[in-house]
């Protein structure tokens, strides 16, 4: 993992296991923001004053090139709206996102689609509003952000290398993961996802996370989820994936998790 600035190129977008990144131009605002409830004594208070109400959580609009591929196309797989969907927005430092990186992520309703012309091309905007209400994790201390465990690619193999140092101890608030399966290769296609953690970063000292799974799916559908923990779980200093293969033979998938703290 790289830290510092950035740039726009090395921002991808997942959703619903698709990846929208050879499409996308431009996503946001990535808003992570609390309304303001005013609890100023107009008496004996100098100033105003205010505490944080109800957070407002939205990956904003994705603009993209009109494409209307077959199952992958940003037509074909966005133009359907008033529909929950578990996005993730990888945002990789100086290259390619990372296992470490930061990762914008959440269950948000697609509430458009428009297709517009600009520049002699056509272009959609796919405005995405707040966290879907009907798909709400189950403990206040939930953020959008979180960092990346695996980046985009296939797998043939358990996982024996070491980890990742998220926070820099460990915690005890739980938190989520999410997880978008994008193909599979061989037998009926069957593997399992986790997020393990270690108190020390090799790799004897991993273990499985309690909850922390995705449970066994058939991996050559396109498909994404949220994992929610509760809010009591222990989670150790140190954290990275393992695949166990059922039927299939390689899975490609990207994987995020959110240390509540």
């Amino acid at each position: 993992m790289t830290v510092g600035r950035t740039h726009p190129k090395f921002v991808r977008f997942y959703m619903a296991g698709y990846d929208m990144s050879g499409y996308a131009r431009t996503v946001g605002p990535l808003k992570w923001e609390y309304e303001e409830a005013e609890l100023t004594a107009q008496m004996g208070d100098a100033v105003k004053g205010y505490l944080p109400g109800r957070a407002s959580i939205s990956c904003g609009t994705l603009n993209g090139v009109f494409d209307s591929t077959a199952t992958s196309g940003l037509h074909v797989i966005a133009s359907t709206v008033a529909t929950s969907e578990v996005v993730m927005i990888p945002i990789g430092i100086r290259a390619a996102p990372a296992a470490g990186d930061p990762v914008f992520m959440g269950e948000f309703v697609q509430l458009g689609y428009h297709a517009e012309e600009s520049g002699g091309a056509i272009f959609a905007n796919v405005p995405f509003g707040e966290w879907d209400v009907a798909n709400l994790l189950s403990h206040s201390r939930s953020k959008p952000w979180g960092v990346l465990i695996h980046a985009l690619a296939a797998r043939t193999a358990a996982n024996t290398a070491v980890g990742i140092d998220d926070y820099g101890a460990a915690t005890a608030l739980g938190g989520y993961m999410m997880y978008q399966v994008f193909t599979a290769a061989g037998g009926d296609y069957t593997a399992t996802i986790t997020v393990q953690d270690a108190a020390t970063n090799e790799n004897a000292s991993f273990a499985n996370i309690t909850g922390a799974t995705t449970g066994e799916l058939t991996c050559n559908v396109p498909q994404a989820g949220i994992i929610d923990l509760t809010a009591t779980r222990d989670i150790r200093r140190y954290l990275r994936w393992q695949l166990s293969l059922n039927g299939a033979t390689s899975v490609t998938f990207a994987l995020a998790f959110m240390r509540s703290i």
